[in-house]
């Protein structure tokens, strides 16, 4: 006997996908910043009464208008990009590492404590591998701190790294009062302004030049090492299921404490590049949000380090964009925020397309 179908199916459905070529992912991709980029076209219209073009010319050029604001806009999008590489093996495993935020201003803390104490003592050179090393070991351990926590007592891992954030926060506080420069200001100031000792060196002519060269270092090798070596594979198992990884013989406690370590020790690093290689000070605003931007951007590059150069890219040219748009026609932050977010959105969305699937009313569910 033949089932009886009740006539009240939907018209479309969802439908996961068994897989889609990367061609077809990647126009997918394109077609929703089109898509995003004339709806935000008609929100500016009809809020504004602007000329869409006029404001995307205006969103170009408060990210690539000068030679400066070229180079301020590579600084940031290395800085965002560092601290995605960094989540790039935690989240892998699935470990949700909220505490980018707070890795990053540990690393910041040693960078800006070892640069004004031993600056009129050490070389530059040496100063900075002092500095770097000393930014690995301790966001290494300020990641390893919820690893340790998950993996021995299964605690919340959302939860624990999102709290240590605020004590990193409260630790910067600390040591923004305990440095401040002049007394009273309630900032450090630029460090070691006259001497630059522990700032990093021009590179190529550029001043940002050492920033992009060790970021984009950091990312082949965090490519290869996901990629191609034993710890990576072992880290895919682990996020994968940890029970096949149990069965494989593969310490589910190593593992995750060694992932959070390597992920907390590459944000700690962010911190360095952020003082050493940029603002040159300490404050609670040194990591600026990233830690949670770089969430969207690892996730939306799947983990790909080659992928996350043109996400962190694009985030940032809005980000810079938004803030031209703003000044330059008089809106308020919000309406400049809405084109971001608009434009965010259908990004995001362009997700849900490239693993689901509609399927109209009487059509298989199966297939690609």
């Amino acid at each position: 006997m033949k089932e009886h179908k009740s006539g009240h199916e939907p018209l479309l459905r969802i439908v996961k996908r068994d897989g889609i070529s990367r061609g077809k992912a990647y126009a997918i991709r394109i077609a929703a910043v089109l898509i995003s980029l004339l709806v935000s076209g008609i929100f500016i219209f009809a809020v504004t009464k602007l000329n869409p073009a006029a404001v995307y010319q205006a969103m170009f050029d408060g990210a690539f208008g000068t030679k400066r604001r070229v180079w301020v806009t590579i600084r940031d999008t290395m800085m965002l990009l560092c601290i995605a590489v960094g989540l790039a093996p935690a989240f892998k495993m699935r470990f949700w590492n909220i505490g980018a935020e707070g890795q990053v201003l540990i690393g910041g803390i040693l960078t800006a404590g070892i640069m004004r104490a031993m600056g009129n003592t050490m070389s530059t050179p040496l100063l900075l591998i002092v500095m770097a090393c000393a930014s690995l070991i301790c966001g290494a351990v300020w990641g390893m701190i919820p690893g340790a926590f998950k993996a021995i007592w299964n605690t919340n891992e959302t939860l624990f790294t999102l709290m240590m954030n605020y004590v990193a926060i409260q630790l910067t506080s600390y040591c923004v009062a305990l440095w401040e420069n002049p007394f009273g200001s309630n900032t450090v100031g630029v460090i070691n302004q006259k001497t630059q000792a522990g700032w990093f060196p021009a590179l190529f002519g550029q001043t940002y030049g050492l920033n992009v060269l060790l970021v984009l270092l950091l990312a082949v090798g965090m490519y290869v090492y996901l990629k191609y070596s034993k710890q990576g594979f072992e880290i895919a198992v682990v996020g994968d299921s940890e029970n096949t990884a149990r069965y494989a013989g593969i310490s589910v406690k190593w593992v995750t404490i060694r992932t959070m370590a390597i992920s907390g020790a590459i944000c700690g690093f962010a911190g360095f590049i952020a003082v050493a290689g940029a603002s040159h000070t300490i404050s609670t605003s040194t990591a600026g949000g990233r830690g949670f931007t770089a969430i969207i951007v690892a996730w939306l590059a799947q983990f790909n380090t080659f992928v996350m150069i043109l996400i962190s890219l694009l985030l940032v040219f809005l980000q810079k964009g938004a803030i031209q748009i703003a000044s330059q026609f008089n809106l308020n932050d919000y309406a400049s925020d809405v084109i971001t977010g608009i434009i965010l959105f259908f990004i995001l969305g362009s997700e849900f397309f490239i693993n689901y699937r509609l399927v109209g009313h009487g059509k298989e569910g199966e297939g690609k």
